[in-house]
Formats: C-alpha cells, structure tokens, sequence
C-alpha cells in the first residue's frame, strides 16, 4: 500500500469516526466508562503516590520520535490530591546513547468531571534533554493543553488543544476516540482486565524549509539540533502550514490486582500529512508499563 492509498484510507476512518459520537449522543454512562475514569479510579484517586516502570520501541510525541526511532524505558512519580490535581516527573532512558538518562519529563495537571457526560482538563508538561545531548535529540521545549471529554455512551471523545513553546510557537489539535472495557473480577483479590481500544487524530503545524541549496527539507516541532531547524546548511526560505498529520490506533490492555497494575499497547501510526517531503513516524510500536500505588 502506497502512501497514497494510506492517506485516502486513514481520513476515512477519521471522518467516519468523526460522524459517530454525533449520532449516539447519551447522558447515561456506565460508572467505568473511559479511561480518565480508569485511571482516577483505579490508581490516582484520593491522594495518592504512584510509581511505574515502562519500556517502549519508539518515544513518539506530537507527530516527532524524539527518542529518534530508538527503544526507551522509562520511570517516574506521579502524585495525586483529591482525584483532580496531579504532578509527575519521569526520567527516560536510550540504550544506545550516555548518559543513562538521556531527558527527562515534567508535567501538572488539573481536571474535573461536571458530570456524567463531561469533563475538561488542563496540563502543562516540560520536556528537558540532557545538554550532551541536545545535538542528537530534540530541543527542549514546554506544551501547554487544554481537553474537553464527551462521553457518549458507547464512545468516548476528547478534544484537546495545545501550543508547544520552543525556539517558536506551535498549534496542535487532537481528536480521540476510545471505549473502555471492564471484565468481572475474576478473584477474591480484585483483579481484573481493562481494554480501551483507541483512534487518535493530530493536526498540527508542519514547517517547510528551503536551503542556500535549493534543497526543500519539511520538518515538524520539537526540531532536532544542529541550526535553529536541524540544518547545517543555510535557510533561506520558511513557511508553515496547519493541518493533517497523522492518526494512529491502539489497544491497551492491563491487567489489575489491587495496587499493582500490568499495561501493555500495541499500535500503529499512519502519516496522512498533505505533503509528501514529510518523514513523520509511521508504523507499528509497543509499549509496556508497570504501575504500584505507594500509599
């Protein structure tokens, strides 16, 4: 299947899933019903400190690997008070680069759930590469947020916008669909097996380069290092577009024992940006991750 054919597919199914909540519009959710529910309920709701272990094929954020394409594993914190305000800091790993911490991530976030049907929250998360580093990765950059939840019963949306703060100003938007399942507790223990089956679409700002060459290069925030847009030739042109760029898919699953819960998700990312010279992430990744709720 050609890129072609990709893109013509993949905005079909954004359209079609677009069209979906419209028609199944309810006021009645099941109490578990998405995963801002699951993840309050089961691991963050009181206060609470949370923290988790996880290993990945591909860091991928924003349309961007800024693990560039390598595996990553990863460890954080993450505290919660009274089931709305949250703060997390995680520390990630690249086996094939030194130090063993190659950047490290920061977040706070608030949300709150009006009622059965919806919710909104808000975050602002700084993303710091390790200085021997910042030639090889990405430049370090801050992304402010902020989502709309609308449960419609068999689906579950969120909409989210944000601006990335670097060495310039980038929009994004987000759209998620998902719908979270719950099995019956299968022991005495409580434990269980959750699947929140998703389709994400992202737009955003893709920036277009011409050289002192004439070579026309597209790349998308946050830029790697070597020149303000990871050129070592001379820019000479620069213009930038809002739009498609890419959607993806993926089928978490965790198992759930009390304190201790297991999440594995597979996925698949397909580039759909309008321009062909963009080289954003496309295909299969996996991650994996171990959460333990301290107290």
């Amino acid at each position: 299947m050609n890129r072609h054919h990709k893109i013509i597919i993949s905005r079909l199914l954004c359209i079609i899933l677009f069209i979906i909540p419209v028609n199944s519009l309810s006021k009645s959710r099941a109490e578990k019903s998405d995963t801002i529910a699951y993840k309050t309920d089961s691991l963050l709701s009181g206060s609470v400190l949370v923290t988790s272990l996880g290993y990945g094929t591909n860091f991928i954020y924003l349309g961007s690997t800024i693990s560039r394409n390598q595996p990553y594993g990863y460890s954080s914190f993450t505290y919660g008070y009274n089931n709305e305000f949250y703060a997390s800091i995680s520390a990630v790993h690249l086996s094939k680069l030194s130090p063993f911490v190659a950047f490290y991530t920061g977040s706070l976030n608030y949300s709150h759930v009006f009622n059965s049907w919806f919710d909104i929250s808000a975050g602002f998360s700084r993303y710091q590469v390790t200085a021997s580093l910042g030639d090889i990765l990405f430049n370090s950059f801050n992304y402010g947020d902020l989502t709309f939840g609308l449960d419609w019963k068999i689906i579950y949306t969120k909409i989210s916008g944000g601006i990335l703060l670097s060495e310039e100003k980038n929009g994004y938007l987000q759209i998620r669909n998902s719908r979270y399942f719950e099995t019956p507790d299968f022991t005495k223990k409580k434990l269980s097996v959750t699947f929140d089956p998703y389709f994400t679409v992202l737009l955003g700002t893709i920036t277009k380069l011409e050289t002192s060459e004439g070579e026309i290069v597209t790349v998308s925030p946050p830029y790697k290092k070597g020149g303000k847009y990871g050129q070592s030739k001379p820019v000479t042109t620069i213009s930038r577009s809002f739009g498609f760029m890419e959607a993806d898919m993926g089928l978490p699953v965790s198992l759930n024992a009390g304190k201790f819960t297991l999440e594995a998700e597979p996925g698949y990312i397909i580039p759909v940006s309008d321009d062909s010279g963009y080289s954003g992430p496309e295909g299969f990744y996996f991650t994996i991750s171990a959460y333990f709720r301290i107290f």
